[in-house]
Parts: C-alpha cells; sequence; structure tokens
C-alpha cells in the first residue's frame, strides 16, 4: 500500500488551484487584448474614415491605327516601358507614298496652270493698250476729217455764192459738192472706226476680266492641291505610329502581317509617373471630409508599404450617377440605399512608389478627419 506523502499533498492541490484559477486568466487575459483593440478601433473611428473601396487610378493612352494598311513591323514587347514619340508600330506606307507623289504632280500642273493663265493675261492686257491706242487715233483722225468735212461745206457754200454771181463753172461747183460727200463719208467711217474700237475696248476688258477669274479659279485650286499635300504627308506620317505618352504599355494587340483598321486600338500606355487613388466612401462619411486632410493609404499587393497622401477633391455625384442606367427613386418600391461618392485622393511623392503602384490595384484608404 502506497503512503501519501506532505509534498504529494501540496502539488496536488497547487494543481487544482492552477486548474480552478487558468480560465478565469485566461478569460481575462482575451478581455483585456480585446478591450485593448477595441479602443484602438474605437479612438480610429472617431479619428479617421476608412474604406476598403478604393483602387489605384493613372493616366492612359490608346494607340490607334489612323489610317488602314498591312502591319510591316512592332518594335515594342509586351509591357515594356517606353518614352514619348518613341517609334512603335509601322504600317505599310507605299500606297500612301504614291497618293503623295499624285497630290504633288497635281500641284505641279495647277502652278503651270497659274503661270499659263498670268501669261493669258499680259496677253489680255496688252491687247487692251493697243485697242484703247487704237480708239485714241480712230478718234483724232475722226476730229481731223470733222474739220476737213466742214471746210468742205464752206467751201461749198463758197462756191455755190459764186456760181449764182457766175464767177464760177459748173465743173467746179461740181467738184465741190463731190469733195463735200467724200469728206462727209470719210468721217462717217472714221466714226465707225471709233464705235468698233469701242467695241473692241469692251471685248478686251471682258479678256482681261476673265483672264483674272482664271487665275483666281487656278489659285484657289492650288490650295486644294497644296491641302492635298499636306493631307497626303498627314497619312504617311500616320503610317509610322509612335508613343503618345512616356509609359509602360499592357498587352500589344497587333502583331507584323496584321491587316488593321482606322480607329483599331493596338494597345494602351499607362502613364507611369502619374498615380492617384479614388475611393468610394458611404454618403455618411462625408460630414467631416475636407480637401486637404491626410490620408493613409495601404495597398492590398504590399501591405507593408506605407504610403501617404491627402484629399484633393469630392465628386460632385455619388457614383451611382454616372451608372449607364441610374437608379429613379421615383417608383413605388422605394428602398433606400446608402450612396457611395467618389473621393480623389492625390499621392505624395509618388515617385518613390513609382515600381510598386499599378493602375487598379486595391488599395485601403483612412482620411483623417479630426486632430
Amino acid at each position: 500500500m502506497a503512503t501519501t506523502t506532505t509534498s504529494d499533498v501540496a502539488i496536488t492541490e497547487e494543481t487544482s488551484t492552477i486548474r480552478t484559477y487558468l480560465p478565469r486568466i485566461i478569460i481575462g487575459l482575451v478581455i483585456l487584448v480585446g478591450g485593448y483593440f477595441g479602443y484602438q478601433a474605437y479612438h480610429h473611428a472617431q479619428l479617421y474614415e476608412s474604406t476598403d473601396n478604393a483602387q489605384i487610378e493613372g493616366n492612359a493612352a490608346p494607340v490607334l491605327a489612323r489610317v488602314a494598311g498591312y502591319v510591316t513591323s512592332v518594335n515594342v514587347e509586351d509591357y515594356a516601358n517606353v518614352k514619348q514619340g518613341q517609334p512603335l508600330i509601322t504600317i505599310d506606307p507605299q500606297e500612301y507614298d504614291v497618293a503623295l507623289a499624285q497630290a504633288e504632280a497635281d500641284y505641279q500642273q495647277s502652278l503651270a496652270d497659274l503661270a499659263t493663265a498670268r501669261a493669258d493675261l499680259q496677253n489680255a492686257e496688252a491687247n487692251a493698250r493697243n485697242v484703247v491706242q487704237n480708239a485714241r487715233v480712230a478718234q483724232s483722225n475722226a476730229q481731223v476729217q470733222a474739220a476737213r468735212r466742214d471746210k468742205a461745206q464752206q467751201d461749198l457754200q463758197r462756191d455755190q455764192n459764186l456760181y449764182k454771181e457766175q464767177s464760177l463753172t459748173r465743173k467746179q461747183l461740181e467738184d465741190s459738192q463731190n469733195n463735200v460727200e467724200v469728206q462727209s463719208r470719210q468721217y462717217t467711217a472714221n466714226v465707225e472706226q471709233i464705235n468698233l474700237a469701242k467695241t473692241s475696248e469692251s471685248v478686251a476688258q471682258a479678256g482681261i476680266a476673265k483672264a483674272r477669274a482664271n487665275i483666281q479659279k487656278i489659285e484657289a485650286l492650288i490650295k486644294v492641291k497644296q491641302a492635298a499635300i499636306d493631307n497626303a504627308k498627314l497619312k504617311v506620317g500616320y503610317a509610322h505610329i509612335t508613343a503618345p505618352i512616356a509609359g509602360k504599355i499592357g498587352r500589344k494587340n497587333v502583331v507584323p502581317g496584321q491587316y488593321v483598321q482606322p480607329g483599331q486600338t493596338l494597345f494602351t500606355i499607362v502613364a507611369d509617373s502619374t498615380f492617384w487613388v479614388v475611393a468610394n466612401f458611404k454618403e455618411t462619411q462625408l460630414e467631416k471630409m475636407q480637401v486637404g486632410q491626410p490620408v493613409e493609404i495601404k495597398l492590398d499587393a504590399y501591405p507593408d508599404l506605407e504610403i501617404k497622401g491627402r484629399v484633393a477633391s469630392l465628386s460632385e455625384a455619388t457614383g451611382a450617377r454616372f451608372a449607364l442606367l441610374p437608379a429613379d427613386n421615383a417608383s413605388g418600391n422605394f428602398v433606400k440605399i446608402t450612396q457611395r461618392v467618389p473621393v480623389k485622393i492625390e499621392i505624395l511623392h509618388p515617385e518613390n512608389y513609382k515600381n510598386q503602384l499599378r493602375a487598379g490595384l486595391s488599395v485601403d484608404a483612412d482620411v483623417r478627419v479630426a486632430n
């Protein structure tokens, strides 16, 4: 039969005591830890407004084909970094080179037509000057002939008086009458020449006007031809696609030999220098939120990375207003739903996180709304 010693009894009593108070101690510790974290959460809620409905946003520029054609070369790989203006894709430019050559040939032909039209104008102006000179000569001749006619009429009048006095023979009188008739007919002919010169002058002026109008027409046509050349040069330039912005491209959707259409998206370049956060806060969280308040940002992809920011702006409308089919609360079956308002958060010193920031990453945003 085993003998129970005093030390064994003490150990048994101590073990019984520990078993009695251990659950209470554990419960107490749990309560203390829970209370501590509960107080921390309560205190944090008094100072911050938080949401996990947020993501990184960035500028993105689609690279589009502006002309149709077959792709001859692609000078970039998936997710590669590119610089602004860097050559990316070349579309076969032969068709557009031919169109440019044709436009330039049409332009040169129009220049030749313009030179011909200007020469025609010079001829018309020279002809008009000759007509005017001829008109002046005809006018002078008519004036001289009028004087001769008047003198012949005066001589006839004098000869008729002499004939009546029988101081002049019949033949001399007839010669005077004949001279008057000749001079009158010559004057009439000169007047007709003046009228003909005036008609010719009108025709010459019309020719000048026509030549000038033709020059204006050709000059306008030259502008059209120049515009065609500029358009052809643009298309030749569009065949060589360059990066519109600096950044990193996404997955490219084009390979050499592929036929592309104008407006077709080939890939997208995301700027790697400008990022911000758009956080969708509940409308009940906006009471104390103001522009300029500091923000703590945590990335789901990098939970240990601490990023600082500030509130840049608050949207003037809720996110539902930008939906394709906005909710209409005028219906009879109305259910009140807490709306969310987009808040733009500026990232402070984004260059320090250039390798971690990616457009579309999910984040947690904590805005400090109280001191």
